[in-house]
């Protein structure tokens, strides 16, 4: 060999060698990393699902505008929950697409999912790579009971944050609500099979039980079917004073429209499910008309001091928001902070910190100061109330104006 080329061959392996015991420089283009934003975008829901990935994009975008959280650029991947074939989220695409997160090394936070299958589904596949999530609306409490933790947070600590309360109050309140302020003294109680509408209907029909109210029947919805005038027919002849369904939008929609005929002298409610613009489209006018509805947090969009992120809102999507684009923008708050924590402490950004960042801090977002529990969930357990009555100034499917704020559902305070 050439004595200059075996000169130059012994530098590049020092050099090399030498590069491998010191710190690289961070390079302009590796100070960014990814956020995860998994929703159900196709079916029943997606229009919904659209208002909370607005929500979330647009939190991170002002974020990247200002310089990005401790001068990181912030990705984002979105993925579809939701399937064709299940006509709404899917598990099965969940659980496919927090592999898809977890393989992608620059991600290292999550927002979503929306609906509490799917946090069954990808809760473990999270966890086990340290990788957090932020949902801001799915509700289901055993996602954070420690009494669950071998099943949904197999890799120790906890992962699965919320930017909304639980079906553990979202229920019960619902039922000190119809029982304190609507006086219903017997109600028939369904849900559609799926985790949220199982866990929301178990925890509203325990609670109206204990406070008295006579529960006349528990019987289910399947999704898939189309006609439930058959369960309907029963219920009628329960002479049931109320209906109560935990259910998402693919059984609600028909639920809503079928029952309008069936049991008309019926007040008729359900949870965060139900409250959904694709309620108001599906079923249409008259049929959701007076139909009583929750979401597990404040309702802020009526509140003046909110204008002006309701019109930097209406200015990048051309649509109004709905109040879990609130919970939304809050989540991706939440993440971002974390990434900005981690930055300041001089650690790598990496999974694992960004979930110890985000236990333990304290951020200020659109709701307030939000911090979590030892599980992951918020500190705050307020429920709001809301009822569909039509208003004609605004599209029929404009979920702020259809759905009237009727007030804080009270609290359980036995």
């Amino acid at each position: 060999m050439h004595p200059t080329r075996r000169t130059l061959t012994a530098l590049l392996a020092t050099t090399a060698a030498a590069s491998l015991l010191r710190p690289k420089p961070v390079r302009a283009e590796d100070r960014s990393v990814t956020i995860g934003i998994t929703l159900p975008l196709t079916g029943a829901g997606a229009e919904d699902a659209v208002n909370v990935l607005h929500g979330a994009v647009l939190a991170i975008e002002e974020a990247n505008a200002a310089g990005g959280p401790g001068g990181y650029h912030v990705r984002i991947e979105t993925l579809d929950n939701a399937t064709t074939t299940a006509g709404q989220y899917d598990p099965v695409q969940a659980a496919v697409n927090a592999r898809k997160l977890v393989i992608d090394k620059t991600v290292v936070g999550a927002i979503g999912p929306m609906n509490s299958g799917s946090g069954k589904a990808m809760a473990a596949i999270l966890s086990q790579a340290d990788l957090a999530t932020v949902t801001p609306s799915s509700t289901n409490p055993d996602l954070t009971d420690p009494k669950f933790a071998a099943l949904y947070r197999p890799g120790g600590l906890p992962i699965y944050f919320r930017t909304v309360t639980t079906d553990s109050y979202q229920g019960p309140n619902m039922a000190n609500f119809m029982a304190e302020e609507l006086k219903i003294k017997s109600v028939f109680v369904l849900d559609d099979s799926g985790a949220y509408g199982v866990g929301i209907a178990d925890t509203f029909q325990a609670r109206a039980s204990k406070i008295g109210m006579t529960v006349l029947g528990r019987d289910r919805v399947d999704p898939m079917a189309s006609d439930y005038s058959a369960l309907l027919t029963k219920v009628r002849s329960l002479n049931a004073q109320a209906l109560y369904c935990g259910s998402s939008a693919l059984a609600g929609i028909k639920l809503v429209k079928q029952s309008y005929d069936i049991l008309p002298n019926v007040v008729k409610a359900g949870g965060d499910g139900l409250h959904q613009a694709s309620i108001l489209g599906g079923a249409g006018f008259p049929a959701a008309e007076g139909w009583y509805s929750t979401i597990a947090a404040p309702h802020m969009l009526d509140d003046k001091v909110m204008q002006p992120w309701i019109d930097r809102y209406v200015k990048r999507w051309g649509t109004p928001p709905a109040d879990y684009s609130i919970t939304a923008y809050d989540a991706a708050q939440v993440v971002l902070a974390a990434i900005a924590a981690v930055a300041k402490s001089g650690k790598p950004v990496a999974r694992a910190a960004v979930r110890d960042a985000i236990q333990v801090g304290r951020v200020k977002t659109l709701q307030g100061e939000l911090a979590f529990d030892p599980n992951g969930d918020l500190e705050s357990h307020v429920v709001s109330v809301f009822q569909v009555r039509y208003d004609p100034k605004y599209p029929p499917t404009d979920i702020v104006h259809q759905f009237k704020f009727v007030g804080v559902a009270p609290a359980d305070n036995s």
